[in-house]
């Protein structure tokens, strides 16, 4: 399938983290990413040619005026419990809710059943995602066998397997002497580690944030001390042995000020936002609304203003969904009953672009926290992906910024329905998402499918 994107506003944010003039010069403009309107011929599923006024040939022609071509969005976390809970989420549902939020690329967490902690499961994802071909996934494998925090599994098989970071997710690692085994492990294999920073002790099974507010409704809280805490412990173990590591999810003031200085530093330290704490507060869970319970838990608006300034400045490095799915037995429980976690692949989009909107970042630092960023982090740059290189797989959404919705559970592409955005008016949506060339999300059905693509997902017009 030959195609040709007419008059889009291209935006390719690679050399804004390339570390060297000659990766920067292969980005669509290495001094200008925003270049305006021009044409992107994709032919045979590789990106050709990026000019003014080029010729069709054969090509099918989309008209892309008022819209953003950029990158295939990237996110480094996501939950899509295939193997083991495929009632919640699957590897087809997961891509194709991705695909409808312009993400052709996403990091699987390992928390599924059985854990993936061994090559036979990271074989499995793979290998399914290969066959679908409607977005890349790329597993991320667990630290510790089995989740349980007390010996490493074998990062090796599972790195040859397709793994491209290590992490014990939603469990974190308490055992600081682990913790360094794992760091220096990794390390032996150029995998970041990605932390879910909880201490437990700490923590006390509060289920939503320490606050006036968790005091009001009566619910059992935890502090930002609990994030905060053990990243401060956890960053002094990384200057000791110098691996890369990963701070998922940040939510906390503190956190934000730990990694600022941790950079200034110099160490090879990195965090990801998620849209929800960059956009609710502790206040959202008055209502007792279960969907409201994530780990870790909304908090203040003090800390998400530290957020949103860690974004403006560069201490965030990107924005990742946490995309978590969970079915009506797990939610639709008593706030404190209620399972932690949030959809995030279909809303992700509008919600940083209302970062834009207030003109708080550009539209440009969207892009680049939605692609080259996170493509960079976990070495996905190197094989092309998060930019819009000539030569390189046709990974590109393209994206409407004006395009308003209500988000609606009903409409949601995931098997499950726990969004905390039931109901909100947004702007901005993906209108056309290519993975490798082919269409994985059309949602005005633009594209004359002639090889009987059967990927290709149709979304509502509205």
């Amino acid at each position: 399938m030959d195609l040709l994107l007419r008059g889009g506003r291209v935006l390719d944010t690679t050399h804004l983290a390339a570390s060297d003039q000659s990766a920067a010069s292969t980005s669509v403009d290495a001094a200008h990413p925003d270049r305006g309107a021009l044409d992107v011929r994709i032919s045979n599923g590789i990106i050709t040619d990026i000019g003014r006024g080029l010729d069709p040939g054969k090509a099918q022609v989309i008209d892309c005026s008022d819209h953003v071509v950029s990158p295939g969005f990237v996110d480094l976390h996501v939950h899509f419990r295939e193997p083991g809970h495929e009632y919640k989420e699957d590897i087809e549902s997961g891509c194709r809710s991705a695909a409808s939020g312009g993400f052709t690329t996403v990091c699987c967490m390992p928390n599924t059943k059985p854990i993936n902690d061994c090559r036979a499961v990271t074989d499995l994802i793979t290998r399914r995602a290969q066959a679908l071909g409607i977005a890349r996934v790329f597993p991320i494998g667990a630290i510790s066998k089995g989740l349980r925090g007390e010996s490493l599994a074998e990062y090796g098989e599972m790195r040859e397997a397709g793994i491209v970071a290590v992490s014990d997710d939603g469990r974190p690692l308490m055992h600081a002497g682990l913790l360094r085994r794992a760091l220096e492990y990794a390390r032996s294999f150029g995998l970041p580690l990605v932390q879910h920073a909880e201490d437990l002790e700490l923590a006390e099974g509060g289920v939503m944030n320490e606050s006036a507010v968790s005091t009001r409704l009566g619910l059992r809280g935890q502090p930002s001390a609990t994030e905060s805490g053990m990243v401060a412990r956890d960053l002094e173990v990384v200057e000791w042995t110098g691996a890369q590591y990963h701070v998922a999810h940040v939510s906390t003031r503190r956190t934000i000020e730990l990694v600022r200085d941790a950079k200034r530093r110099g160490l090879p330290v990195s965090c990801e936002v998620t849209p929800h704490h960059f956009t609710l507060t502790d206040e959202a869970c008055n209502s007792y609304d279960p969907n409201m319970r994530v780990a870790p838990p909304l908090r203040t608006q003090h800390d998400v203003d530290a957020i949103i300034g860690g974004i403006i400045d560069g201490t965030i490095d990107c924005i990742a969904t946490d995309h978590a799915p969970h079915s009506d037995v797990e939610k639709d429980l008593e706030f404190d009953c209620a399972a932690c976690g949030m959809l995030g692949l279909e809303t992700a989009l509008p919600l940083a672009l209302d970062l834009w909107r207030q003109q708080l970042i550009s539209l440009t630092r969207v892009v680049e926290l939605l692609t080259s960023s996170p493509a960079r982090l976990f070495g996905l740059d190197k094989q092309g992906i998060g930019s819009l290189r000539l030569g390189q797989a046709a990974d590109v959404t393209v994206f409407d910024p004006a395009f308003g919705w209500r988000v609606s559970a009903a409409d949601m592409i995931s098997k499950s329905r726990n969004t905390p955005f039931e109901g909100r008016v947004v702007k901005g949506r993906s209108i056309i998402t290519l993975c490798a060339g082919k269409p994985s999300f059309d949602l005005r059905q633009l594209i004359v499918n002639d090889d009987n693509n059967s990927n290709s997902n149709r979304g509502p017009a509205s």
